[in-house]
């Protein structure tokens, strides 16, 4: 089969690099990739915020399925406008992506699928957020209704800071926020692949969000990630597909928007169980590659099954014993003002620890030719190996090589994990 991948991220590389080993798979074009996907499909330069233009490209090419990765494209309805012009589509509707679109919206439906999940007031004032910071205290957790990139909320015990970020939402046009309960516990991402009925899910996977180590600075949009979660209670996987996902797919399908790709859950393993912090309506970036890292079925095929109705028939899905561990590299003044043009090197030492694989996450070539950065989360180094230790020994190893004036990352990615430090509540 061809396969069409939308998107540039590091999330994108991942995908069209598991794509591409399918032995099903003949070809990958991707829209509008990055130097990095170049190596592996054929980048063509499209805007996938225009469905008719997505539509055209993959008719131009016949492609036999259309994997939309980035949120903001689903938002949009390009995967409608694909799956009205006859591809298999995996990616949900506009109606369906609103699970991510609208945290409001997507409490709404967690209530009436009877979800755990934290506490939460929706606000459009700053009179109703003051009432809400005060039901709920502190820590305070302030989330962007719409979609922010991965960095619309805001954790923390300041008060003064959860009214700045408030008054910033609010200010957005038709601008909303919800205002949550704090979760305490480990957290966790389930990623769970849905035909619209049927859902299986992928190996559980945590994120680290904060910028530096010890889980300091502002939020962004990922620092690092592993996978297997050996700490994390046996059956986690299946058991948020029985309470979490399965009465997600359900209700939406019930609601006319049957939801067709993969539902990120976010997971605070709490002491009363576990709770939804959030959903997506896409792969997680990093944590989505780290579960991708591990996965041995055919992906390529998982996917087609999910966007054809085919899932209940696929059969159980397969994974490596290894573990994986995702560091990013991010360029000087990340989150906050990040840099760009800045020259890359070292990626093919970085490419010769084994078991290390280097995703591009904001790449590009600039007037002659070399690889610059072009983003705040420049690179994904991605270590697999038998054991965790071995994993970020490999992870960090590569990272060292690799040179970028100003650049940062974490130390500490499954270093607790590592070390035994991590109890599920």
């Amino acid at each position: 089969m061809k396969v069409l991948v939308l998107g540039s991220g590091a999330r994108e590389h991942a995908l069209v690099k598991a794509v591409a080993a399918d032995p099903e798979v003949d070809a990958v074009i991707a829209a509008p990739g990055n130097p990095g996907i170049d190596a592996t499909a054929l980048c063509v330069p499209v805007d996938i915020l225009d469905g008719a233009a997505v539509a055209a490209l993959a008719r131009e090419h016949e492609v036999d399925l259309v994997v939309v990765g980035p949120e903001a494209p689903l938002v949009a309805g390009v995967a409608d406008v694909c799956r009205e012009a006859g591809f298999a589509v995996f990616g949900p509707s506009a109606a369906a992506a609103r699970l991510e679109g609208s945290k409001s919206f997507a409490k709404e439906v967690m209530a009436a699928a009877d979800v755990p999940t934290a506490l939460a007031h929706v606000c459009t004032t700053m009179g109703e957020v003051e009432a809400a910071l005060d039901a709920l205290g502190a820590p305070h957790v302030v989330k962007d209704d719409g979609l922010a990139a991965g960095k619309g909320v805001v954790v923390t015990d300041s008060r003064e800071l959860a009214v700045e970020h408030a008054k910033a939402c609010l200010a957005k046009p038709d601008g909303r926020l919800v205002v949550e309960e704090f979760l305490d516990g480990p957290e966790v991402s389930v990623f769970c692949i849905s035909d619209g009925e049927t859902v299986v899910a992928l190996s559980p996977a945590q994120d680290f969000k904060r910028v530096a180590d010890d889980d300091a600075g502002p939020n962004t949009g990922g620092m690092g990630a592993y996978s297997p979660l050996d700490w994390a209670p046996a059956g986690l996987a299946d058991d948020i597909v029985t309470r979490v996902a399965q009465p997600t797919i359900d209700e939406m399908r019930r609601r006319g928007a049957p939801f067709v790709g993969v539902l990120y859950v976010g997971l605070a393993l709490t002491s009363r169980g576990p709770k939804v912090i959030e959903f997506n309506a896409r792969f997680g970036d990093p944590d989505g590659q780290a579960s991708l890292a591990r996965l041995e079925t055919p992906v390529a095929q998982l996917l087609l099954a999910a966007a054809t109705g085919g899932l209940a028939e696929f059969g159980r899905l397969r994974w490596s014993d290894d573990h994986a561990v995702v560091v990013v590299v991010a360029s000087a003044g990340y989150p906050a003002a990040p840099r760009t043009g800045d020259p890359i090197t070292g990626l093919d030492a970085a490419t010769e620890v084994p078991g290390v694989v280097v995703l591009h996450a904001g790449t590009a070539l600039d007037g002659s030719g070399a690889l610059v950065s072009a983003g705040g989360r420049v690179l994904d180094v991605v270590a697999v190996a038998p054991s965790l230790e071995k994993a970020r020994q490999a992870a960090y190893d590569a990272v060292a090589v690799i040179e970028l004036d100003g650049s940062h990352h974490r130390t500490d990615i499954a270093l607790r994990a590592e070390r035994g430090e991590i109890i599920a509540g």
